[in-house]
C-alpha cells in the first residue's frame, strides 16, 4: 500500500484502497493516505489525478467503489451523518448568493444549522471579522472581489465550528494578492486545530502552506511526505540558466551540459536547468557563457522546487494536464 502514515492516534483522515470507476476511467485506483490532527494535508495534482473525487468521498458527496475512508473515526460510506456534523467544505468555486449581503449569507447558512436566531447573528459577526470583511458586511455579495468571496466562502465554512476542513482549489483563479489572503486564513485555521485537506494544483501553494503532501496522477498515489523528503527525492541543487536572447538558448544548453556532464532541461521560457554538483559550477558557467558571447536574464543555483519534484516523478508539469472526465464527472 503506497500510503503516508503517522502516528494513530493524531491519525483524524484515514484513507485505504479507495476506488471509483466511471466506465473506461479510474478515477480513484487504490488511494491511501492519512492525515494527522491539527495539520494541512496537500493532495497535489493535475486536472484529472483524483484530487476531486477524493474529496467527494471524504465529504459523503460521492461514495466510492471500494476501499474504506473515515474521518475522525467515522466511515463516511456507513455513517455520513456523523461525518457531516463535524466537517466543513469549501468547492472550487464560491457558493455564496450574490444578491444576499455578506452576513446575511453567513446567517442563514447559521439558520440552515439549527443555531438559533441570535446565536446565528454572533456567529456571523464574529465570522466576519475574522475573516476581514467587517467593511462589506452589509454589501451585496455581487459587488465583493474574488478575494472577498472566497474569504466568505471559507467564514461559511466554519459556521458549524468544523474540526476537519476540505478546500478543493481554494484559490483557482485568483490574484497573487487575495490568493496571499486566502493562504493567511488556512495558516490561521491550522494553528486553531483544524484539520485541513488542500487540495490543489499550484505547486506553491502545496510549498506554502502544507505539512504533509500527497502526490496523486492518474487516480494513484505516486508519492508522499513532507515537501522536504519529496524534494530531497529529486537530488541536490540545479543551476537555472535563462539567456536573455532565445537565438542563444541552443549554444546555451551545449555549454550547460559540457559543464554538468548531463543533458539539461529546457522548458518553454527558454530555461536551462541540470544538477549542480557544487557552488564553483555557477561561476564557470557565467564566465563561459560571458566568453561565448551569451547574456543572460538569469543564473543562479537553487534547491530543487515542488515543480522539479512534479516533473521528476510524472514527467510533465502540475498544470500541463487538461480536465478529464474524472474531474468533471465528479
Amino acid at each position: 500500500m503506497n500510503s503516508f502514515t503517522v502516528g494513530r492516534d493524531d491519525t483524524i483522515i484515514e484513507v485505504d484502497g479507495l476506488t471509483k470507476i466511471y466506465g473506461d476511467v479510474r478515477a480513484l485506483d487504490g488511494v491511501s493516505f492519512t492525515a494527522r490532527r491539527g495539520s494541512v494535508l496537500g493532495l497535489l495534482g493535475p486536472n484529472g489525478s483524483g484530487k476531486t473525487t477524493t474529496v467527494r468521498v471524504l465529504s459523503t458527496l460521492l461514495r466510492a467503489d471500494s476501499g474504506l475512508a473515515t474521518v475522525l473515526g467515522h466511515d463516511v460510506a456507513t455513517d455520513p451523518g456523523a461525518v457531516r456534523r463535524r466537517i466543513g467544505l469549501t468547492g472550487q468555486y464560491a457558493a455564496v448568493d450574490e444578491a444576499l449581503t455578506g452576513v446575511d449569507n453567513l446567517v442563514l447558512i447559521a439558520r440552515l444549522l439549527d443555531l438559533p436566531r441570535r446565536t446565528a447573528r454572533a456567529r456571523a459577526d464574529e465570522l466576519i471579522d475574522r475573516f476581514g470583511l467587517r467593511d462589506a458586511a452589509k454589501r451585496r455579495v455581487r459587488t465583493y472581489s474574488g478575494g472577498m468571496r472566497r474569504r466568505l466562502d471559507l467564514a461559511a465554512s466554519l459556521i458549524g465550528r468544523p474540526d476537519v476542513l476540505f478546500l478543493d482549489e481554494p484559490t483557482t483563479g485568483l490574484d497573487p494578492r487575495h490568493r496571499n489572503e486566502v493562504w493567511e486564513s488556512v495558516r490561521e485555521l491550522a494553528e486553531d486545530g483544524v484539520t485541513v485537506l488542500l487540495t490543489t494544483q499550484y505547486l506553491e501553494e502545496a510549498d506554502q502552506l502544507a505539512n504533509d503532501l500527497v502526490v496523486l496522477d492518474s487516480g494513484k498515489v505516486i508519492a508522499s511526505g513532507t515537501a522536504s523528503t519529496l524534494k530531497a527525492r529529486v537530488g541536490g541543487s540545479r543551476l537555472h540558466v535563462r539567456p536573455s536572447e532565445t537565438g542563444d538558448i541552443t549554444a546555451a544548453t551545449a555549454i550547460v551540459a559540457e559543464l554538468t556532464g548531463t543533458a539539461p532541461s529546457v522548458d518553454p521560457s527558454g530555461e536551462i536547468t541540470a544538477p549542480a554538483a557544487e557552488q564553483a559550477l555557477l561561476y564557470r558557467a557565467g564566465d563561459r557563457l560571458d566568453r561565448a558571447g551569451i547574456t543572460v536574464a538569469e543564473i543562479g543555483v537553487r534547491l530543487p522546487s515542488l515543480d522539479d519534484v512534479f516533473l521528476t516523478l510524472t514527467g510533465r508539469a502540475a498544470e500541463s494536464a487538461g480536465d478529464t472526465h474524472e474531474e468533471s464527472a465528479a
